[in-house]
């Protein structure tokens, strides 16, 4: 239990109840499914790309990624370059099509409706199967933000871990159930300004009390010379082309991530997206790089404060923080965790919910209901929803970047090579994108059970090369796609 833990509650309503106000100020200006979802379309480019970092990074930035680098030093530039390269291509190469294409394609709301409509699928299989795997992976992902919502309250205040993920529970659902997407961005847009703050920060006041960042480096080289290599792991062995593709490869999983995706459908409009870009990116590059730092300060820290032991990596953060701050500044740089976690499992709450609410629950079994109907659904999806994800949460020795790593590969390789295609290539058909999102989920799944050799590969890998594999020939293999779907194709190009 982190020292003066009263400063620090005190901190934490406060923070809590500011996010609650404008969740209660958004629920005021949420009246369709098109509001609770997407917000009308009315995002700026600060909420948007910080909206879309905050949910991206979660609580991993300031858990997963310290405690990476942390116990694996400069190694951990591959995993941080990766995302640093996907999350600008991303906006580069998605947000403006998905935007434009989301809008044309009768103003899909979701991902699995976006699938559907974009190649005319009657059948609705293409957008029950795509929420199946958005359900499937987001338990997963939505379990990673409560891990690290247990570890936070355990270590801040000392709580059994399982009150402890209850009591995050209770704070990430009570505003995402009310506000729907304009709450959960404009609580991210606080919420992201708050991560980078800290993340640029508590480095910077690590690094001064061990001497400057000369000094810390000349402590790691001191300790172990391979903490400082990108090369070889902490014990000297060279990196395997397997570790080296698989932390890199971590990037290719933006291209699939709902939660991000729906950021950019929300945006006010494609002028909007350059300036969004740049702020995404820049944001991105600066709390990474602080993250990284923290691992590397909080390796000299321990050695020469704790005896060269921490029992848990991802804790090294709040570790930091309570031993170089005051309680009422640390609490503040504490309560940034919780914002990370925040920002992602609404995020994902309210995409899970919205594949419940629009695309199994309105095209199974109430094709005609009203919109407040839906929202009703929706607001109930995310309580049954957080509830099982609560119940994946409860095994205190799960690592918040192993659950999200799953399913960041999940998404990635379901999702990910049908989009892109989806969005550039006229000849693809519904067949292409079935066939993409089966192969490259069930590709995840399967890789996963295997180990040794190169199944040790990031599950990401093949399941996007498959899937890639997949949509290509399938398409080819069966008819063109019908006349409408293509001049809907020309119509969207011709608005880029």
């Amino acid at each position: 239990m982190i020292e003066n833990s009263a400063a620090i509650i005190g901190t934490f309503i406060v923070y809590l109840a500011v996010m609650l106000a404008i969740g209660v100020y958004a629920y005021r200006r949420t009246s369709n499914s098109s509001d609770y979802f997407l917000g009308g379309r009315s995002l700026g480019p600060w909420p948007a790309a910080l909206s879309a970092g905050a949910s991206d990074m979660s609580g991993w930035l300031l858990l997963g990624l310290p405690g990476y680098a942390f116990a694996s030093g400069m190694e951990a530039i591959w995993l941080g370059g990766g995302l640093l390269l996907g999350t600008w291509l991303n906006w580069l190469l998605v947000a403006k099509r998905l935007r434009t294409y989301s809008y044309e394609a009768d103003n899909s709301l979701t991902l699995p409706e976006f699938f559907a409509n974009r190649f005319e699928d009657a059948s609705k299989l293409l957008q029950v199967i795509s929420a199946f795997f958005i359900l499937l992976f987001f338990l997963f992902y939505t379990s990673s933000g409560l891990v690290a919502g247990g570890k936070l309250f355990e270590t801040v205040f000392g709580l059994d871990y399982s009150i402890a993920v209850i009591v995050g529970t209770l704070a990430v659902v009570s505003y995402t159930l009310f506000g729907g997407f304009l709450a959960v961005s404009w609580t991210d847009l606080v919420q992201g300004l708050l991560m980078a703050a800290a993340l640029v920060i508590v480095p910077i006041i690590a690094m001064q009390v061990d001497g400057g960042i000369g000094e810390l480096f000349g402590a790691l080289e001191a300790k172990n010379p391979e903490l400082l290599t990108i090369w070889r792991d902490v014990n000297g062995q060279p990196l395997t082309w397997i570790a080296i593709v698989s932390l890199a490869a971590w990037g290719l999983g933006y291209f699939g991530q709902p939660h991000i995706l729906a950021r950019f459908k929300g945006i006010r409009g494609n002028n909007d997206v350059p300036t969004a870009r740049r702020i995404a990116v820049i944001w991105s590059g600066l709390s990474m790089a602080g993250a990284f730092l923290v691992g590397l300060a909080g390796i000299i820290y321990v050695d020469s404060k704790l005896g060269g032991s921490l029992g848990d990596g991802e804790t090294i953060f709040m570790v930091l923080v309570n031993a170089l701050f005051n309680p009422i500044v640390a609490g503040i740089l504490l309560a940034a965790i919780l914002a990370a976690i925040m920002s992602t499992a609404d995020s994902q709450l309210l995409v899970s919910s919205s594949a419940l609410a629009e695309d199994f629950y309105r095209q199974l079994l109430r094709k005609d209901a009203s919109q407040k109907e839906i929202v009703m659904v929706g607001r109930i999806a995310v309580i049954g929803l957080s509830i099982v994800a609560l119940m994946l949460a409860m095994n205190p020795d799960s690592t918040v970047l192993g659950l999200v790593s799953y399913a960041w590969a999940g998404f990635g390789a379901a999702f990910g090579p049908t989009l892109i295609l989806a969005l550039y290539w006229k000849r693809m058909n519904r067949n292409g994108a079935l066939a993409g999102i089966l192969v490259g989920g069930i590709t995840v799944v399967l890789w996963k059970q295997v180990s040794g050799g190169i199944y040790d590969l990031y599950e990401i890998v093949p399941g996007v090369i498959f899937a890639t594999i997949a949509i290509v020939i399938a398409s080819l293999a069966t008819a063109a796609p019908p006349a409408t779907v293509q001049a809907r194709f020309d119509s969207y190009r011709s608005k880029l």
